[in-house]
């Protein structure tokens, strides 16, 4: 990790905060021909392009009943007893979310309100490639249940011999997943995207995946397709004073380190003695893991800052925007209230960022790239349309009349005014 001091500097550069960057161009023009392919084609190219990219085409995309029992009972007691204990965490977390609308008489004779609705059809997509991602179907599954989605259709790659990940099966026969389609990568996302003979188009599709699958959900949300949000490599920041462990520190960094060589992780600290004590603590951890050579890469992306104190800090980490942010620190709770722009905030020693990756409730699909600057992570309100209704009585409209009516002629609109006058004069006339 490259180390930085800032702790002199009255701003920082966009440089310095910079994620790596990926050249889109030839990605996009790649992705597209797929996409359209599928759309053309159906089935036939989904089987073609899963053969030559997952080297598996299975004659039937959708799983049965009995293949999907057969592989769920395949998830030994303990981490079944690990998956549902999340579910668990997670529904009484989304669950929460709900609330009634309320009608609300803006004036007299005018009543209006918001009636939630849940998205028919939604897509989920799960890798399930390096890492097969059963827990991030436990969050999008929960709350696309809680909000009453009619079909909930799944796509994850299978492996070799057309098989889905265990784990995978069991969070979805535990959520009560609709339909599920052992197809991966681009070709899954243009399948529930445009519909194909065998796998039903949907209306919103979410869920994580690579540079590919990624493009994928933002081209086809150019025709029209929603998706949960633009997203980009998994990323952390931590904040940590004179009060953390290092060796704490040091392994919240390499959580997501080692999701993939693009992640990226960011250290902050008013200390520099920190800041050594967590970098040398990352090279004695990082050689311990599986996946060590994918999170050097990703390390060698990453930035440890020094600031010259607190507010510096606060001032860097929301213009940074991180998807995950862990404040390490002696008083966490009065640095949370400073927080402007992050996906979900971890408050002090006991509270690692894998927790809310797995367990603790929240939801895990979170905006990365800075995009917490705008976006918020998944939760309830993303499976659900928000519908407006209003209600006028004779007497309502009468109030509100020459209101539209002098702002529509003012725009030029005389129809929407002719709209309320009509009304008003059939009134006088009764």
């Amino acid at each position: 990790m490259e180390i930085i001091d800032v702790s002199t500097a009255d701003n920082l550069s966009a440089a310095a905060l910079s994620r790596p960057v990926i050249d889109t161009r030839s990605l996009e023009q790649r992705v597209a021909a797929i996409l359209s392919t599928v759309q053309k084609e159906g089935d036939r190219a989904v089987r073609e392009f899963s053969q030559k990219f997952d080297q598996v085409a299975p004659e039937t995309f959708e799983l049965s009943a009995m293949e999907i029992s057969d592989g769920a009972r395949e998830v030994g007691e303990e981490l079944g007893t690990a998956i549902r204990a999340a579910h668990s965490n997670i529904l009484n977390f989304h669950i929460q979310q709900r609330h009634a609308e309320q009608v609300v008489e803006v004036m007299p004779g005018v009543k209006c309100w918001r009636k939630s609705v849940a998205i028919e059809k939604v897509g989920l997509y799960i890798p399930g490639g390096t890492a097969p991602l059963f827990s991030t179907l436990l969050m999008l599954a929960i709350p696309a249940k809680i909000a009453g989605c009619r079909d909930i259709v799944l796509c994850s790659p299978p492996d070799a011999e057309g098989r889905l990940h265990p784990a995978i099966l069991y969070a979805a026969q535990l959520v009560g997943v609709t339909r599920i389609f052992r197809v991966g990568g681009v070709q899954a996302i243009a399948a529930m995207a445009y519909g194909t003979e065998s796998i039903p188009q949907v209306y919103k599709i979410f869920g994580p995946g690579n540079q590919y699958v990624t493009c994928a959900k933002q081209l086809v949300q150019r025709d029209g397709v929603a998706i949960d949000m633009p997203a980009g490599p998994s990323e952390v920041a931590v904040y940590a004073d004179e009060t953390c462990n290092p060796l704490f520190v040091a392994a919240d960094l390499l959580s997501q380190a080692e999701h993939g060589a693009d992640s990226q992780v960011v250290l902050v600290s008013t200390s520099s003695v920190v800041v050594t004590a967590v970098l040398a603590e990352v090279d004695r951890q990082v050689a311990q893991l599986p996946r060590s050579d994918m999170a050097q890469r990703a390390l060698a992306n990453s930035r440890a800052f020094i600031v010259r104190d607190s507010t510096q800090a606060m001032q860097l980490l929301n213009d940074y925007a991180p998807e995950h942010l862990i404040l390490a620190c002696s008083d966490p709770e009065f640095l949370a209230d400073q927080v402007i722009n992050a996906g979900s905030v971890f408050l002090g020693h006991y509270s690692p960022e894998s927790a809310g990756d797995y367990a603790s409730g929240t939801n895990h699909v979170l905006p990365t790239n800075g995009r917490a600057r705008a976006y918020s992570g998944v939760s309830l309100d993303s499976f659900v349309k928000k519908i407006t209704f209003q209600q006028l009585s004779r007497e309502g409209l009468a109030g509100i009349g020459m209101t539209v009516r002098r702002m529509a002629e003012a725009e030029g609109l005389e129809a929407h005014a002719r709209a309320v006058s009509l009304r008003m004069e059939k009134q006088i006339d009764q």
